[in-house]
Order: structure tokens, then sequence, then C-alpha cells
């Protein structure tokens, strides 16, 4: 196999007609996860503390404490099981299956109780209108697994690619996050100001929470699968607050558009599935989008930025 078509099997299809209801219903299930990790977490800045991280297998929890233990919830969109594991070295396996979200939160919440790690959560999504909550929630309830997996396989390639990016920064940067409330993977750059109060209005999320992660002012990008507002995997980009002369910036590759709805550059994922070189494409709209970001907001560049060194130890 030559490394073009390599790389292309590397980066699957994702059309989000064909998984739209297990998109939907993993997204729940995420919250569910997330929402354990969120009450037992030490509350970080912007909410880091709440995201899930992609895996070699999945998506992660990374360990979580409870009391003087710890555990690690991980979904296995290769085996397709949600795997609890603790410190202790006890474990519990439930399987990833077509089953009402109101069964998987049943399932999850009992084996945590069987593990001694009882956890109380906010039992309603956020970011979602309607929330419905998740022990009544029986709409949700689809699970291919062909379809979970290649989604996985999507979020390895565009993990790897955040982490090289981020690494070209040496300002206050996010880690290559999952998060569960918008169903999305993040990396987020700092300017080291402080930004507007920001105006708040997600549906079922505490306007609170938001303002604090929008404190400061950043330039992120992102992943995301596709919703009912845009029914495609995208790769977004934005800065808050939104400088003038953003939107109106030349940036990479050519498949890049301005929303003016999102407020954001928009590049759709097949535009770098598909593309001679997914890995120099999705870098290119990253540093582009940055720049323009960082210019029109008049970012201290030469403070925050250096080439990527691999320095032998």
């Amino acid at each position: 196999m030559s490394q073009h078509e390599d790389a292309h099997e590397r980066w699957p299809a994702l059309p989000f007609a064909e998984w739209k209801e297990t998109a939907e219903t993993l997204h729940m299930w995420t919250q569910i996860v997330g929402k354990i990790r969120m009450v037992q977490m030490p509350w970080v800045n912007h909410s880091w503390h709440v995201t899930l991280y992609v895996s070699s297998r999945g998506l992660t929890t990374s360990p979580i404490p409870h009391g003087n233990r710890t555990f690690a919830i991980e979904f296995d969109f290769i085996d397709h099981s949600l795997v609890i594991d603790t410190c202790d070295g006890d474990r519990r396996t439930l399987p990833l299956k077509q089953q009402t979200t109101a069964e998987f939160y049943a399932a999850v919440m009992t084996a945590l109780e069987e593990l001694n790690l009882a956890v109380e959560i906010n039992p309603v999504p956020n970011e979602v209108d309607p929330a419905i909550p998740f022990a009544e929630d029986r709409e949700h309830a689809s699970y291919d697994s062909e379809a979970a997996h290649r989604f996985w396989k999507a979020l390895i390639q565009v993990d790897r690619l955040f982490g090289e990016f981020r690494a070209r920064f040496t300002g206050k940067a996010s880690p290559s996050h999952f998060f569960w409330g918008s169903f999305d993977l993040a990396v987020t750059r700092f300017s080291g100001r402080t930004a507007p109060r920001h105006p708040g209005g997600f549906p079922n999320m505490p306007d609170a929470v938001t303002r604090e992660a929008y404190s400061h002012e950043v330039s992120s990008v992102g992943f995301w699968p596709g919703g009912e507002t845009m029914p495609q995997a995208i790769f977004y980009s934005y800065a808050y607050p939104t400088p003038d002369g953003f939107a109106d910036a030349t940036v990479l590759p050519d498949a890049t558009s301005w929303s003016a709805d999102l407020g954001e550059f928009v590049l759709p994922y097949d535009a770098v599935r598909t593309a001679d070189d997914p890995d120099a494409t999705l870098l290119a709209f990253m540093q582009s989008t940055y720049e323009a970001a960082a210019k029109a907001g008049k970012w201290d560049r030469d403070a925050l930025e250096r080439a990527l060194e691999r320095r032998p130890m």
C-alpha cells in the first residue's frame, strides 16, 4: 500500500446522515461519563477538568479521584465496551450496543456502586435542547459499532495533529481534549489578556460557566462530527472576542469558508480527508486561521510562538 493510500485509509469517511442516530446517542453517553469526571475533579480554569481524551482504544477520562482511590472510565471503540478500572485492580466491562440511554445510565451507575465508587451527577444533559433526563431517555438508543470505530479513527488523526499544533505555542494553551457538552475535540491558545464579558446563552448551560471559559482572549480550533445545524463533519476556527478584520482574512486551504451564522472559519472534514497530504492541509488551516486571529487581535506573537523542535534526551 502506498503512503498516499495509507493516509486515506487512516482518515475514514464520516457521512453524518449514515450515523446520525449513533452520534446523537454517543453524545448522551459521553455526557454521562463526562459528568462523572466533572463532579469528582477539582475545578480547573475553562472547565478543563471535565473533558475526555483520545486514547489508543477510544475516549478516556484519565484517572479520577474518589477519596484516596482513583478510577478511570474508557469508551473502547475496538472491542466496543465501556471499561471502568480502579487503582485497586478491579474492573467492570459494559457492552456498547443497541440500548437506550436510560439503560446505559443505569448500568454505569450500578457498576460504580458495585465498585464502591458511588457518584452523584446532575442527570440532565448540557448544551442540547430538549434536554431529556438520562434516566428517562429512551429516544437515544442507537449504536453502530462500525460508525463508532470510524469516528474514533478520525479522532486519532485529529488529536495527533492538534498536539503538534499546540507544541508550536509557548503561551497558555489547552490540551487537545474532547468536550462532551458540544461533542467536539478542541485545542485553544490564549493571548494572555482578559476578554470582554461573554453574553452566555448556550442551551442548558449556566452562563457563569460559559463566562469563566471565555474569561480571556482565545484562538480556538476544533473538530466536530456534525449535527442538525450543519450535517457534516467539519473543522472550525474562531477567536473570542472576534477582532475586526478576522472574518475577511485570507486563510488556507481554499476549501475554507467563513460562516457568518457560526462566527468562525469552517473547513469540511472531507477536504482534509481527501487531500493529497491531509496532515499538511489541516496544519495549514490551523496555522493560517490562528495567524489571522493573532494579527487582527494584535497578539504579542514574538513572546507566544516558537518553532517545533524534537530534542534528543
